[in-house]
């Protein structure tokens, strides 16, 4: 059955959106139209396990309550305006957020895992000044309908293509299987900061690692931040999921340029709320972000510098190979530089690896995401996008 979508936001206000309750409000509203609260169980399963957004296919749910739910509740995942697809398979949707925005999810898939990128804002408000979607602006948050919306629409619209793979195969050889396209994990390393839509957030990370929502180990969804470090506190008493966070500079000079929000919460400040975050969570490690830019932050003594901060102590590195955007004064560190730097770090008893870019042919890579967002909205939906940036 087709995904329910966003067509018109305006016309479906009044509707409670299923896919913004975690399980204690979901209860909360059951209970509210008379039914029992462990019907929300029943009802997280069809929406969750089974991807179903008609109440009328609910069969194990009274026919009173489903039909209070479908006056009073829907599910609905935001509509899809575009799909581009990498040559290395990375997919990317471009999503609507409402008449005159959009945002946009990333899949990329690999032989063990299918890692689905989503994003919790339109735009960003913290200026990184190696990211695309800074120089978008802040638009809005997400809500958490549209967060969690991006997870359930991915899996409906790759279980479709898998179905249809498994079609295709079968006409030409009846024992082939079809290629698994399934999301098994998530990452909130889209468009936005999350911790700066926290009361949205939360309540998807809920989501995520409900059993029975959609039942994925904590160390299977990672939020990144740019190092919000009060908000960080917060999420120690919030949820265990794992945490990343774009450091990209070893001192706060460097850092107060790259991600201007360290001139509120510099660098010692942040690693103290990472360490924290640990304690409280028995977690393994923090990732530590590192978009490698040439002849910014790579030299030697800078990946020195850096084990010196972390050395000791539960991290990893993460080095990522700068992707450049329209408008960017930065490029890419060469690949004998980033191996050295990652040599240097290994040598100084930090652990560090080396992404490898994905999408980077669709703008779907670490930092292009809103790239050229504004030339097929405006096509899509035939009206002046506002507060999304313009690239050539």
């Amino acid at each position: 059955m087709p995904a329910a979508a966003i067509t018109d936001p305006a016309a479906a206000a009044e509707r409670t959106n299923l896919l913004g309750l975690a399980r204690p409000d979901l209860e909360a509203f059951i209970e509210q139209l008379g039914g029992k609260p462990f019907r929300a169980r029943q009802l997280m399963n069809w929406i969750y396990k089974r991807g179903v957004d008609s109440f009328a296919g609910m069969t194990d749910l009274a026919k009173q309550l489903r039909a209070r739910l479908d006056m009073l509740a829907e599910v609905r995942a935001p509509e899809i305006l575009s799909v581009r697809r990498s040559a290395d398979g990375t997919r990317k949707w471009l999503l609507r957020a409402d008449a005159s925005q959009a945002f946009e999810m990333v899949f990329i898939p690999e032989p063990d895992r299918g890692t689905l990128c989503i994003s919790s804002q339109v735009g960003c408000a913290l200026d990184c000044s190696f990211c695309a979607t800074a120089q978008q602006g802040f638009n809005r948050n997400l809500c958490t309908a549209e967060i969690i919306g991006q997870v359930w629409l991915a899996e409906r619209e790759l279980a479709r293509e898998a179905r249809g793979a498994r079609s295709a195969r079968a006409g030409a050889d009846p024992g082939a299987r079809p290629e698994e396209r399934q999301v098994t994990n998530v990452v909130l390393m889209g468009m936005g900061e999350p911790l700066a839509n926290f009361r949205n957030v939360v309540p998807a990370l809920s989501i995520l690692l409900d059993d029975f929502g959609f039942d994925l180990s904590r160390r299977r969804v990672t939020l990144s931040t740019s190092g919000l470090v009060p908000q960080i506190y917060r999420l120690a008493e919030e949820t265990n999921v794992a945490l990343a966070v774009s450091l990209h500079a070893p001192d706060d000079a460097l850092r107060n340029e790259l991600v201007p929000i360290n001139r509120k919460h510099p660098i010692a400040e942040l690693l103290d709320a990472c360490w924290h975050y640990l304690d409280e969570q028995n977690g393994r490690s923090v990732t530590f972000e590192y978009v490698m830019l040439d002849g910014v932050n790579d030299s030697p003594a800078q990946a020195r510098s850096l084990a010196r901060l972390l050395k000791g102590h539960p991290a990893k590195v993460n080095l990522i190979p700068f992707n450049p955007f329209p408008g960017t004064r930065y490029r890419r560190s060469p690949a004998h530089q980033i191996q050295r730097f990652r040599d240097e770090l290994i040598g100084q008893g930090v652990l560090a690896t080396v992404r490898r870019p994905r999408g980077d042919d669709i703008d779907a890579a670490c930092g292009q995401l809103a790239g050229r967002v504004i030339d097929r909205t405006t096509v899509r939906l035939g009206a002046k996008v506002i507060g999304v940036a313009v690239h050539p």
